[in-house]
């Protein structure tokens, strides 16, 4: 660590092999004996399987096993993950002969080469009892349930509620009332779902791609009756995950069903199309924000109300106005959410996932009120800052909104922004607009085990609860204890994603680096006292491999443990079960978030409105930086999804059918590099000793948050337009 505290901008520790082609996903693997395998999937959005003809297929050269409902006698589901269960859903396919939505599998085909595993699920055949299917938020059939008064635990999960919102909204002298709609969105890692699944002497060992190795183990011991001790889940790298990957998905067990009935490894590797339904993803969203101020711009009061989609099966627990409530010091606010039963696979966590929609539908309407009161839109955001959390009253662990938006307007040239719409364009007639907007994501944090080795010969092991993702994780540890040991990071051998070394607790939620990190670095704290006690009066200065050999032992071990603050040491029990265990943003004497400012220019061109974003500048609030290169990435990367998110993705639904129609990258637009310009990065670096001794929030998520909203805001400045939906089209400025 430098003289100011601040850590060192080294390289990813994996990035040489990344980029040598040494990495190995799991679809990399290659097992003697393995076959491959293919699923067959419903082509009816709701109903029953009345027959199923796989005749056809068994009899393709290659095909060795063809799996349906009529073959999974004795298993049962690993349950959902918000509900005490493991999976992504609590509908296990294939475990009887109902069609929940379109896409479902109902058949697995094993062969020994993967062209014979495609042809052979081609060739399955079944006949359906159809039944009528609502997949949109407005269908028929769709059926509505308040959030509060539903089965879902509280207050976690109840209305969020200060002051009288509606009583203070009459009397305000200036309103807005507006509705934004979200899309259905998919996240698109570059890996693709996949598995190897391999059964030896009773114990399974599963390679999967996933956030959550230890829900994976533990749903399949659900799933075949087995104790958790003979599951194996190994998951060291995985190429993105984005919350699809948070869970046991649904073709796992199948796969080590078939494996176990072969009696030899068997891989599954699931094309998009089929993820795009066999996943979960962003639900469709309404969102209605009504905002009101008094006449020196103070806004007094606000009502945020949410309806979202969830399927029949499950109900997947909405949490928008937990954000919006605490963006700014508002001391009357009502979030009422509502769930609507969809014919869907259950939805789930899409990076920010409820934050990103709720902020820009919120922030959309700040910036109207903003303008109807002829605010600047920087300095109304600074003066309605909160002092504390606006819901509990109680302090916030650390809060730099107003840092941000002060350095962003700085970096953007913010003086220099013209206020009225339609006013800033270039010689050639485009129009340009400047938006901005905040965002917030609760700072988490979850328990971890951490376990560190040093050996005789200079190796230094760790192994903690985590899952490398692309985000960083691994050089983040590495950099940790690096730090408390002395040594050089890459020397550091970090082990996540694997069940067999310690616990492996969900990362997600942005709270990787506040549970692993601290965990770590006391581990790396305790072992540096066992190495000064062993070294007891021999010379200063010598390495712990040195200590390690004049002391005559081969290595020395130690093992530290960290909780979230207010967690009883009982939570270590929860973790061992894989079960979700985070805590946050309320902690039992303080609130947490990570904040954000983004500022945006849009360009439009005036014939064929066409949008471009030419730059952004974003400014971080995320407590201390442990790995900045690292950091950035994460930075880049949510900012781009942003401008993804804000001109280009949506889940296109088929309402006939089901299913929904651009199941590809092809036709699921994504930004590429020409839609991408500057992105000025900055950190706050301020450290948040309160959440934790190392000072760490969570990034990851976070930076998605107001990417969108401002991209929105700067097209209303360029044009005069207020679009209340997403993706923003050509269309919305003809």
């Amino acid at each position: 660590m430098s003289a100011n505290g601040n850590y060192p901008d080294i390289p990813r520790v994996d990035a040489r092999d990344k980029v040598r082609g040494a990495t190995r996903y799991t679809a990399d693997h290659v097992i003697p004996g393995l076959a491959h395998a293919m699923l067959a999937v419903a082509t009816i959005g709701r109903g029953r399987v009345v027959s199923i003809d796989t005749n056809a297929a068994r009899a393709v050269p290659g095909v060795r096993l063809v799996l349906t409902h009529l073959d999974t006698a004795g298993l049962q589901s690993a349950g959902f993950l918000m509900n005490g269960g493991y999976g992504f859903q609590s509908l296990q396919p294939m475990l009887g002969a109902e069609i929940a939505y379109r896409g479902q599998p109902i058949a697995l085909v094993v062969a020994d080469t993967p062209e014979a595993a495609i042809e052979g699920a081609a060739l399955v055949r079944a006949t359906y009892e159809q039944e009528a299917i609502s997949v949109t938020l407005d269908a028929p059939g769709a059926e509505t349930l308040a959030q509060a008064d539903s089965p879902l635990p509280k207050p976690a999960f109840a209305d969020r509620v200060v002051g009288d919102a509606e009583g203070a909204l009459t009397t305000a002298a200036v309103r807005v009332d507006t509705t934004f709609q979200g899309p259905p969105q998919h996240q698109n890692p570059m890996e693709l779902l996949a598995t190897v699944a391999q059964w030896r002497q009773g114990v399974l060992t599963v390679r999967d791609p996933t956030q959550n190795a230890e829900a994976v183990r533990h749903g399949l011991a659900r799933v075949f009756g087995l104790t958790p001790d003979k599951v194996e889940v190994l998951s060291p790298t995985v190429g993105g995950g984005f919350g699809q990957k948070n869970s046991l998905q649904a073709h796992t067990a199948l796969v080590a069903l078939a494996a176990r009935q072969l009696d030899r490894p068997v891989k599954l590797v699931v094309p998009r199309a089929q993820i795009f339904h066999n996943a979960s993803f962003r639900p469709a969203s309404h969102h209605t924000v009504r905002l009101g101020a008094d006449a020196s711009g103070r806004m007094v009061a606000a009502v945020h109300e949410i309806d979202h989609q969830t399927s029949r099966h499950d109900l997947f627990p909405l949490s928008y106005a937990d954000v919006t409530s605490r963006l700014y010091g508002i001391p009357n606010f009502r979030g009422r959410e509502r769930l609507v039963r969809n014919d869907i696979q259950t939805p789930g966590y899409a990076r920010a996932p409820f934050e990103h929609i709720a902020v820009c539908a919120f922030e959309s309407a700040v910036d109207e009120l903003a303008s109807k009161l002829g605010r600047d839109p920087v300095a109304f955001r600074i003066a309605n800052d909160a002092a504390v959390d606006p819901l509990t009253g109680r302090p916030f662990s650390s809060r730099h909104v107003a840092a941000c938006l002060e350095r962003g307007a700085k970096k953007f040239g913010w003086e220099n922004r013209t206020h009225e719409p339609g006013s800033m364009r270039l010689a050639d007639g485009t129009l340009v607009g400047w938006g901005v907007a905040i965002g917030a994501y609760k700072a988490a944090t979850a328990p971890a085990i951490a376990r560190l080795r040093v050996t005789d010969t200079g190796g230094v092991f760790v192994s903690v609860g985590g899952h490398e993702m692309g985000q960083g994780i691994r050089t983040a540890i590495a950099t940790t204890v690096a730090m408390e040991l002395g040594v050089p990071a890459e020397t550091v051998n970090v082990a996540v994603g694997n069940t067999g070394a310690v616990p492996q607790h969900l990362t997600a939620g942005s709270w990787g680096s506040a549970t692993a990190l601290p965990a770590a670095r006391q581990a790396a704290m305790d072992l540096s006292q066992e190495l000064q006690r062993l070294g007891g009066n021999g010379p200063p200065g010598r390495t712990p491999q040195q200590i390690l050999r004049d002391a005559g032992r081969p290595f020395l071990d130690v093992e530290a443990r960290h909780r979230a603050p207010g967690q009883p040491e009982a939570i270590f029990d929860r973790l061992s079960q894989g079960l979700p265990s985070g805590a946050g943003p309320v902690y039992p004497e303080f609130v947490s978030f990570s904040y954000c400012a983004h500022f945006v220019e849009v360009r439009i061109e005036p014939r064929t409105r066409r949008i471009r974003v030419p730059r952004v500048v974003s400014v971080l609030d995320c407590g201390r930086v442990v790995s900045p290169r690292t950091a950035r990435s994460q930075v880049v990367g949510g900012v781009v999804w942003g401008i993804g998110a804000a001109l280009r993705e949506a889940s296109e639904v088929d309402p006939r059918y089901g299913g929904f129609v651009n199941a590809d990258i092809a036709e699921y637009v994504i930004p590429v590099n020409a839609d991408i310009g500057s992105i000025d990065v900055e950190f706050i670096d301020e450290p948040d000793p309160v959440l934790n001794s190392m000072g760490v929030k969570g990034l990851g998520e976070v930076v998605m948050v107001g990417v969108a909203p401002a991209i929105v805001n700067a097209i209303h400045h360029a044009t005069g337009r207020r679009i209340r939906h997403l993706p923003v089209r050509i269309e919305d400025l003809l």
